[in-house]
């Protein structure tokens, strides 16, 4: 796994686009915070940037260091959520605008998958995680499942869990605003 971090992590760095099993499904990412390796991403998957993509983060800091302002109820939704739970926060900050959603939201998940953990902390920013498909299509269960255009158009493809038939849904998303109000999305 180490090998594989690494080489995940320079294709992070260098701005590449890298397909990557996640704490759901298998996704495309890149880092959250460069602009063109988001471009590309919207673009190997024919994609607008209007709903704005999901930053995977490991750390509550992380979520403090992106986001506003917290609202209290994000962190006890994180703390019940049986399932993976992407939170839509008010107020993106810090990172790549293609990612945020038209009134500057940003949707995070806070990981608890090894893999993503470590590449995390290793790359040092948050990485975008969008399903591994062409807009339209149903997102992949498996590796064997993604498109070939997918991944003739990615710089580096994990050499992980390739094997696996089923993985886990993809996360529930909940949109938190500063009063409280919670509102669910899928």
């Amino acid at each position: 796994m180490k090998e594989e971090i690494e080489k995940a992590v320079e294709c992070i760095r260098s701005g590449g686009v890298l397909l990557y099993p996640t704490d759901t499904i298998w996704g495309l990412g890149c880092d959250a915070t460069n602009d063109e390796a988001v471009q590309k991403i919207l673009e190997l998957k024919n994609r607008g940037n209007k709903m704005g993509l999901i930053l995977l983060v490991e750390r509550d800091a992380r979520i403090n260091r992106h986001v506003d302002e917290v609202p209290a109820i994000a962190w006890d939704l994180m703390d019940v959520a049986e399932r993976p739970l992407t939170i839509v926060y008010p107020g993106g900050k810090g990172v790549s605008g293609k990612v945020m959603g038209d009134d500057g939201s940003v949707a995070m998940r806070m990981v608890k998958d090894v893999f993503c953990e470590k590449l995390i902390q290793r790359a040092n920013v948050p990485i975008v995680s969008t399903s591994a498909n062409l807009s339209g299509q149903p997102a992949p269960k498996s590796f064997s499942d993604i498109d070939p255009v997918i991944l003739g158009g990615v710089d580096y493809a994990v050499n992980l869990r390739r094997t696996e038939t089923m993985l886990p849904q993809p996360s529930d998303i909940i949109k938190v605003a500063l009063n409280g109000e919670v509102q669910v999305i899928r």
